[in-house]
């Protein structure tokens, strides 16, 4: 079965959502342009205009004084120089294209485009005769072509390229860059596959991508050879998440895309077993994933250290991207969940407040002081704390592509009406696949609560269903529609659907209970061991040195009672404190005077303690006062009132 647009019915470059499924045949819902969707200020506004107005021209700076665009112009000798930074540096710049583009799908940014303009001015020329075009194997190093693909990036360095084309001609309609992705794709094509070159990628990413190129050329050998791509690699036959989290997750939002575009159930069989691998064994209550530091890996089950934590948010971003591929196969709320459990937590942590500094690494426990080491150069660490840029600077414009395009997550569609993944302050006008258009509204305070009022209207009297995501943290919530409560009663975890004839305007509340919890881990999670860490809706929190003087994160115990293990959670909004963040109180504990040896016998007399209060703050926003102690795991001693 072949998507339409192989008919002859191309999909209009400006109506494509960021993973177009539009036309795929082995998929329930249906994406939406970033366009249609109007953020308004609320959560993600202030954090989306930022990327425009700050990250986007700060990362372009950093990209240039680094050496990323000179390496393109080397390539044709307009410059005369040496090769700068790692082999696959130009994958950043192609991020930094897909990042701008989304931006330019909603707002006009002369400066932007201008950036977008020069930087395709500066690849073009770079793009040899044949289509192949990566600036380190170009000029000296050409006879070195894919002979190292585990490390070399080649191929990952291709599939950035084709999701920046896609994005930008999404975006624009120009055909300019998507015209090179297409000649460096037809090579690879020509380059690899049975009988040919018969190998994959160290790095996947080229597999996302050609399946994007063909969903907007109608090409087939694009899809047919990242499917070689993921046979090669045995993708049918995994069924433990394992290696290089990054490029595991990649793989799998690659294998998904090929699942969506080709129906063999051993795929999605295989895509089944890795996500319960990682969700049940293999994850941080964050949503981050990949602890195993020496190898920037999934490492053993429940392998999960915190304060050497590798965390990256290059792989927290995989995961999303992940599952917002899975949640368009069968519209099953644990994708969204797990999507939005990764934006306010493990990806967002990933850049600070003001949308200049980033962590590549996330840790969820840190002593704020640097690790030194004599003997290797490369064991030693500095402060634990946000960096402006990195020699490997993966992680900032993933950061900037990811929020630049996150309008286009919030909704879906399909033949039975509009899906509600996300909550914000939004205007959402788009039309059914059908071409009925509506337009749909929110305005909450969603993460402070759990209210968000709807409000729905139809261009054309229809029956349709509006279905709202009851997210899996939520024990309680209500609907009512035109002020009349809905009988049945909304369940956890779970799609609710409203099914009416809609025309005029008709108002519809969703609230959803948000009380402040404690969560536990398995206790094959060794370090978690008799800990708890404190969640409020979609938001883990962590205990920062900042906001607790004089207390080590380190040393404190929360106090919970044994009957009712909430009821020392206070929670209160600060509109001045980050930007504006709901803190979290509970009574604590520190030890009184020196533990003196590091062991000693266990005794019967418990520890002297204090009691203290202790002031949670959510972990996205935690280093952007200075260094300090944090923690999102304490020890908690059962009390009796």
């Amino acid at each position: 079965m072949s998507p339409k647009h192989l008919e002859g019915q191309r999909i209009s470059w400006q109506d494509t959502g960021v993973v177009s499924t539009m036309n795929s045949p082995f998929c329930k819902l249906k994406p939406i342009p970033v366009r249609a969707v109007r953020m308004n200020p609320g959560f993600w506004k202030p954090r989306i205009d930022t990327i425009a107005i700050v990250t986007l021209k700060k990362q372009m700076q950093e990209m240039r004084k680094s050496g990323v665009l000179d390496n393109f112009m080397r390539v044709y000798g307009k410059l005369d120089a040496e090769f700068q930074g790692f082999y696959f540096a130009e994958s950043d710049l192609y991020k930094w294209i897909e990042a701008a583009s989304w931006i330019l799908q909603v707002e006009e940014l002369p400066e932007i485009e201008k950036m977008i303009k020069e930087a395709i001015d500066i690849i073009q020329p770079a793009q040899g005769d044949d289509g192949y075009l990566n600036t380190y194997f170009q000029k000296e190093r050409a006879k070195k072509r894919w002979t190292d693909l585990d490390r070399t990036h080649e191929l990952y360095c291709a599939g950035h390229l084709f999701q920046a084309a896609v994005a930008h001609h999404r975006s624009t309609g120009s055909d300019r860059l998507l015209n090179i992705a297409r000649k460096y794709a037809d090579y690879i094509c020509d380059m690899f596959g049975s009988g040919k070159k018969e190998a994959h990628p160290g790095h996947p990413e080229v597999e996302m991508g050609l399946i994007e190129l063909y969903r907007e050329t109608g090409v087939r050998r694009y899809l047919d050879t990242a499917g070689f791509f993921i046979d090669h690699v045995g993708g049918k036959e995994m069924r433990e998440i394992l290696g290089h989290a990054v490029r595991a997750l990649y793989f799998c939002s690659g294998m998904t895309d090929y699942y969506i575009e080709t129906g063999n159930q051993a795929y999605l069989d295989a895509l089944e077993s890795l996500w319960k691998s990682m969700t049940e064994q293999k994850m941080y209550v964050t949503g981050a994933v990949g602890g195993r530091a020496y190898s920037e890996s999934f490492g053993r089950e429940f392998e999960l250290p915190n304060e050497n934590s590798y965390a990256e948010t290059c792989a927290a971003i995989a995961s999303a991207f992940w599952n917002w591929r899975m949640l368009a196969i069968n519209g099953e709320a644990r994708f969204a969940d797990l999507v939005e459990l990764t934006l306010y937590n493990s990806i967002l942590s990933g850049i600070s407040l003001d949308g200049e500094k980033y962590f590549y690494v996330n840790p969820h426990i840190s002593n704020g002081r640097a690790t030194g080491d004599p003997w290797y150069a490369h064991e030693r660490r500095g402060v634990p704390t946000r960096q402006g840029w990195f020699k490997c600077a993966c992680c900032p414009p993933n950061i900037a592509r990811m929020f630049a395009s996150l309008p286009g997550y919030f909704y879906s569609t399909n033949d039975e009406g509009i899906w509600v993944h996300l909550y914000d302050n939004n205007v959402f006008q788009w039309h059914l696949p059908d071409g009925t258009r509506f337009s749909l509204s929110q305005k909450t305070n969603y993460p402070r609560d759990g209210r968000v009022e709807i409000e729905v209207s139809s261009q054309a009297e229809k029956e349709f269903s509006i279905y709202l995501r009851i997210p899996g943290w939520c024990q309680k919530a209500f609907v009512t529609v035109e002020g009349k409560p809905m009988p049945d009663t909304p369940q956890s975890g779970s799609y609710y659907e409203i099914k009416r004839s809609w025309k005029k305007k008709k108002s519809i509340l969703l609230e959803m209970t948000m009380p402040s919890v404690l969560m536990i881990s398995n206790p094959m999670a060794a370090e978690n061991r008799s800990s708890a860490a404190v969640k409020r809706g979609p938001i883990v929190y962590c205990f920062e040195g900042v906001d607790n003087p004089g207390i080590s994160a380190r040393q404190a115990k929360l106090k919970v009672d044994c009957k009712d293990p909430t009821r020392n959670l206070k929670a209160k909004f600060y509109p001045d404190l980050l930007k504006g963040v709901t803190a979290i109180t509970s009574e604590g504990m520190v030890p009184v005077g020196n533990w003196g040896l590091l062991y000693r016998p266990f005794e019967t007399e418990p520890i002297k303690t204090k009691p203290v209060i202790l002031r949670a703050i959510p972990y996205y926003a935690w280093d952007n006062r200075g260094c300090s102690e944090m923690s999102v795991w304490l020890p908690y001693k059962l009390t009796k009132r």
